[in-house]
């Protein structure tokens, strides 16, 4: 029985591991002439024995920093690698041993490996995709429609992919994933390289998605946003080990706690800028960057005392690298 209360479990991860074997070149003639016969070998471990469970309908945010081993789980959880050791069930399949039979129910979308057809428009990728899924085209029309208003894409479906901008061809790229209406989805990155909009309009339609269909969402992210605006648990991983799991709440009461704020003023800035209880991390002639820990120092308050200062003309407020956030839980672990 899971702690949620329900027992239905969508994923099923035991002691799972992922070691890579890799080919090194010795220094100088001699070492190459031997790495002929017989090359050095390294054993990389990618993933070492982790252990979790994914209810049915959550949607779980799964972080690290590069090089953690997140991709790498993906990739075997969707049956793309088979594992080193250990045991996977998602919806009741091992997937590298069922994967055609499991890629009839999930969907999976990797921010850097597009899956539209670059020179094509994405409505002639969704059609492909229906003929792949063996769709009954009258349930695919009804569904592909339904996807268009989500994602706000009607007018994106005759562009060729290749004059999308990288937000636009997300939206396509996430909505061509949905097609077959899979009981779980696999994003990795899915926000990568967008502006603040595209993010936004991505995360809502995740969002949505999970909420009125009940999909599984299985998500990576080095967004720090994408985490806290989305999912309600939390799974870290560095070095291949998971160092957290837990309510994103706790997260942020944990970790989450402080914030960068960067002001341009209108006006000069003829003294050295202070404020109480906020640290300057840097100073210009027009502006500023600050940090505080809102335990201790209400963002609003902060915010307040900055315009009350000069003219603003710019005010963004955003948290530490998320990487800097893994390193201060990895240290602890």
């Amino acid at each position: 029985m899971d702690n949620t209360g329900n027992g239905r479990f969508a994923v099923t991860v035991k002691g799972l591991a992922k070691t890579f074997t890799l080919k090194q070149k010795t220094p100088g003639l001699a070492g190459s002439l031997r790495a002929v016969w017989k090359p050095d070998v390294k054993e990389v471990t990618a993933v070492s024995n982790i252990a979790f469970t994914l209810e049915e309908g959550e949607l779980l945010a799964f972080i690290g920093p590069n090089g953690a081993g997140k991709s790498t789980t993906i990739k075997m959880l969707t049956g793309i690698l088979y594992p080193s050791s250990g045991e996977a069930s998602v919806l009741g399949y091992t997937p590298w041993r069922e994967r055609r039979k499991l890629a009839y129910q999930i969907g999976s979308v990797f921010g850097q490996k597009p899956q539209l057809w670059y020179h094509l428009p994405p409505e002639d990728t969704f059609r492909l995709f229906a003929r792949i899924y063996e769709l009954d085209m009258d349930v695919y029309q009804k569904r592909r429609n339904y996807l268009v208003e989500a994602f706000q894409i009607s007018d994106l479906l005759n562009t060729p992919v290749r004059k999308l901008s990288l937000g636009q061809r997300m939206k396509c790229e996430i909505a061509a994933s949905l097609l077959h209406s899979p009981r779980i989805i696999f994003l990795d990155e899915p926000t990568i390289g967008l502006d603040v909009v595209a993010k936004q309009q991505i995360r809502d339609a995740i969002r949505h998605l999970n909420e009125t269909e009940n999909v599984t969402i299985f998500l990576t992210s080095h967004d720090a946003g994408d985490v806290e605006s989305l999912s309600k648990r939390v799974i870290i991983i560095n070095h291949g080990r998971m160092i957290f799991d837990d309510r994103t709440s706790v997260l942020k009461r944990q970790y989450l706690t402080r914030k960068i704020i960067d002001v341009r003023f209108a006006e000069r800035l003829d003294t050295p800028f202070a404020m109480p209880g906020v640290n300057v991390l840097k100073q210009g002639t027009y502006g500023v960057k600050l940090e505080f820990d809102n335990r201790q120092v209400p963002v609003e308050r902060v915010v307040q005392q900055i315009m009350a200062t000069k003219p603003c003309q710019d005010i963004n407020i955003t948290d530490p690298p998320l990487e800097e956030i893994i390193r201060e839980i990895y240290q602890e672990a």
